[in-house]
């Protein structure tokens, strides 16, 4: 006869209250950790390893500090490294600084019209406005600054010049290098199945 099978016992961390296995995935991992160590070690190990590692560095930063301190004679024991202050959005989620890099995406529509739209100039304190018409004057084209679907301005360009712009982009403005330049093409068609 066929055991009747057990529900299985879910550990759920107090912290994000989410399944100890998934801590890592949520908003607070780094508040999880202390949980997760003395509740937990089977299931993150290599937090075990940092612990005892980061324990073994405290002791010799408290054994410099105290021979640091009592040479002074001040007895006052140095602090500890400032961690970075991270701006948190609501929610848990982190802001992230943007990158400063240069995208170029070429994208072909109705199979022959092209557009090269150019995002990221404004990170290097280039004024779009004045981009925009410095490249429609080189390359004969229509050039705009439009709002992409991020809500972060960009320069759409007429035609098929996105090997072209780079080299522009690079004599004009010396402070975008070749190393901040991203280069993306894409082909859309559209097929109409039969059937």
């Amino acid at each position: 006869m066929a055991e009747k099978p057990q529900p299985v016992r879910v550990l759920y961390c107090p912290v994000c209250s989410l399944p100890a296995e998934y801590c890592e995935f949520g908003p607070d991992f780094e508040k999880c950790k202390p949980w997760l160590i003395q509740n937990a070690p089977d299931l993150y190990p290599d937090l075990l390893k940092e612990a005892n590692a980061k324990e073994a560095g405290e002791v010799s930063n408290q054994l410099q500090s105290t021979s640091i301190s009592s040479a002074a004679g001040d007895g006052a024991a140095s602090s500890g490294p400032k961690q970075e202050e991270v701006k948190r959005l609501p929610g848990g989620k982190i802001k992230k600084k943007d990158k400063q890099e240069v995208i170029i995406e070429k994208v072909t529509r109705n199979k022959r019209k092209c557009i090269t739209t150019v995002k990221g100039l404004d990170l290097f304190g280039v004024k779009l406005s004045d981009a925009s018409k410095k490249l429609g004057k080189k390359f004969a084209t229509g050039a705009s600054v439009v709002k992409g679907p991020t809500e972060k301005e960009q320069i759409d360009v007429q035609g098929d010049i996105a090997y072209d712009i780079v080299d522009f982009i690079t004599e004009t403005w010396p402070d975008v290098r070749y190393l901040f330049i991203i280069l993306f093409i894409y082909y859309y068609y559209f097929w109409i199945a039969m059937s």
